[in-house]
């Protein structure tokens, strides 16, 4: 298993704080790096769309959140080979700090997933905004 996430990955998000793409774009969610991170707008929901390459098999959603402005409830969602987007869990992060590993289901595990969406349904924050400094989905390449 490996990080699902490449330079053939389309990743979209909601918002980002004031527009500010230089600061707190969606770029710093997989820079490997804690000092930067993406920060939305305030307001809920806000999400994180991701489209890969080519078809995935995803075993662990990994999120490192700013305490404080974590996800409260969240939702991640895919699209296979219906074409069309179904729930595959709802998951509900620590307001924490640390690095957090969210097991996917074990029916859901050997799905190929060609598109993800991570939904923030609300937030710790009062305003809404969710701060993320690490993203990443492990898991296989399909053929």
């Amino acid at each position: 298993m490996s990080s699902l996430i490449d330079a053939s990955t389309k990743i979209r998000v909601s918002s980002t704080l004031n527009r500010d793409t230089k600061s707190y774009g969606k770029q710093y969610l997989t820079d490997g790096s804690v000092e930067t991170c993406w920060n939305s707008e305030q307001g809920s929901p806000q999400s994180i769309s991701l489209e890969f390459g080519s078809p995935v098999s995803v075993s662990f959603l990994n999120l490192m959140f700013q305490g404080g402005f974590a996800g409260k409830e969240c939702e991640l969602m895919g699209v296979s080979v219906n074409e069309e987007w179904e729930s595959i869990m709802e998951f509900y992060p620590d307001d924490t700090n640390a690095l957090q590993q969210f097991p996917m289901p074990s029916e859901k595990k050997p799905q190929s997933w060609k598109k993800m969406r991570i939904v923030f349904k609300n937030s710790t924050d009062f305003y809404g905004r969710v701060v993320i400094y690490t993203l990443d989905l492990v898991g296989t390449l399909q053929p």
